[in-house]
């Protein structure tokens, strides 16, 4: 299944969530289901093909898998 993004109406605060495409799911700070999937920019893949070196947020700003914000294996930096 893909990992989708999300808001929460109730709260505003943004997840990631791995989902089928019409499963409505739970905010993990507040467990409102009142959720929103978000359009996200891209996925970048590096290497084989896996899972690893996956992000959603490739477009120039870095990964939101790691700390330091560029790195080769989320984006081929």
């Amino acid at each position: 299944m893909p990992m989708y993004e999300y808001r929460c109406h109730k709260c505003n605060a943004l997840f990631e969530e791995i989902a089928s495409a019409d499963e409505t799911v739970s905010c993990p700070s507040c467990g409102s289901r009142d959720t929103e999937r978000l359009l996200s920019a891209c996925a970048c893949h590096t290497g084989s093909g896996s899972a690893e070196g996956a992000s959603s947020s490739c477009s120039g700003g870095g990964c939101s898998g790691c700390s330091g914000g560029h790195c080769s294996t989320c984006c081929g930096h």
